[in-house]
């Protein structure tokens, strides 16, 4: 508990923001989770300054059907060295409910 981030002090960008950042092996098995539950990933980056009043802009479509998690990764890897400044978060959207089914940043920006 004593890693939990208060509410006041840090921005909330997601469904994990109360958490100390994803390790490696954690946003694999989040990625494995979005896959398995048969949502679509998607990625999606905004300059820090901006991520609280605006839209994020879509990296790419969303990976409609994708299987490989080392693909999600690649692409997620792909849009933090083209905006490295940026935030980069993944999205699982849910087909049946029609809405986000899981949101959280990979990447923060500087």
């Amino acid at each position: 508990m004593a890693d939990m981030q208060d509410y006041e002090s840090t921005p909330k960008y997601g469904t994990f923001s109360y958490l100390p950042e994803f390790t490696a092996e954690q946003t694999r098995e989040q990625i494995a989770f979005i896959i398995s539950q048969g949502w679509n990933p998607a990625i999606e980056h905004v300059e820090p300054q901006r991520a609280g009043k605006y839209y994020w802009y879509m990296w790419k479509l969303p990976m409609f059907g994708e299987q490989s998690v080392d693909r999600v990764l690649g692409e997620i890897e792909a849009c933090h060295r083209a905006h490295p400044a940026n935030h980069v978060r993944l999205i699982g959207y849910d087909n049946f409910s029609q809405s986000q089914g899981l949101q959280f940043v990979v990447h923060r920006g500087r």
